[in-house]
């Protein structure tokens, strides 16, 4: 018979885990329809799982982006994980909207560091390795006004000015490994008379996962791994799950499974992003127990 394991190191890290109790917690008491008290909507995505965003629209959450965000007038707006610019708190106060601020812990004492940062040296460069257009880059860069710069991979570092003073901070999900070799070329490349000063602000629970899930797909004949396709963090993992294990499977849902991939198989490792809900990793390995 197959052996399956789901691993116990994936699933939502802690800045999720608390933005969807804080969802559930406001859904259940306000009693979505029946007491009045009006909806909950959620700025974005609350997480980059599809599966999972289907489940709390059910419950009652509505999500939204920025322009909607623009149009709603004394209602309640969840903040997930990821963050917002401080242009959104602003847009909050004049439309008279209750914030609920379920920003990840480790984010927002980023935003601070970097809002810090600028605001006592606006002369430097500001440097953010991360993806444009992330909604957590976003939020960084608002605490800039702007200015900060995003580097999205090595290649975009050499675009600096090194006659400038540079100060790097890391997107919380980044790779740990590119972002050494980002700290080392700048050094190598910065003006004597220049500052430069790297900040280590990837989150440990995040890049903790890299070595770990590593390990989890090489124990295994067949990795499925389970992630929404909008997930950052869950393409690098991945990844890494793909170089060290060639059968390795990229699935949003148990639905997506192909019996295929399973011949001759006597393992199967089951894992995922910290977006990716364990209840759906069970679901998974349910199908598989059912079916195989």
């Amino acid at each position: 018979m197959i052996q399956i394991e789901i691993d116990s190191g994936s699933g939502f890290c802690f800045g999720v885990t608390t933005a969807i109790q804080k969802a559930e917690e406001e859904l259940a008491s306000s009693g979505q329809g029946n007491s009045g008290k009006g909806p909950l909507y959620c700025l974005g995505d609350i997480v980059h799982n599809g599966m999972e965003c289907d489940r709390l629209k059910h419950m009652g959450l509505i999500t939204i982006n920025h322009d909607e965000l623009k149009q709603l007038h004394q209602v309640k707006v969840l903040l997930r994980a990821h963050g917002e610019p401080p242009e959104t708190y602003e847009l909050a106060q004049r439309n008279n909207i209750e914030i609920i601020d379920a920003t990840c812990p480790v984010v927002l004492q980023l935003q601070r560091r970097i809002k810090r940062q600028n605001e006592s040296n606006p002369e430097a460069q500001i440097v953010i390795f991360g993806k444009n257009g992330h909604a957590e880059v976003l939020g960084l860069v608002g605490q800039t006004k702007g200015r900060a710069i995003v580097v999205e991979k090595f290649d975009d570092v050499k675009r600096l000015d090194y006659s400038r003073d540079i100060y790097l901070y890391s997107q919380t999900t980044k790779s740990l490994d590119e972002f050494r070799r980002i700290i080392n070329y700048i050094q190598a490349s910065i003006s004597p008379e220049a500052t430069f000063k790297s900040f280590d602000t990837i989150c440990r629970q995040v890049a903790n996962r890299m070595p770990n899930i590593s390990s989890f797909a090489t124990r295994h004949d067949v990795v499925l791994f389970v992630c929404g396709r909008k997930s950052s963090n869950g393409k690098v993992l991945f990844n890494e799950c793909r170089r060290v294990n060639q059968r390795s499977y990229q699935i949003e849902s148990a639905q997506e499974i192909s019996l295929q991939w399973l011949q001759n198989a006597q393992t199967v490792g089951i894992c995922g992003a910290t977006s990716t809900p364990k209840w759906l990793m069970e679901e998974c390995r349910d199908f598989i127990l059912e079916n195989v």
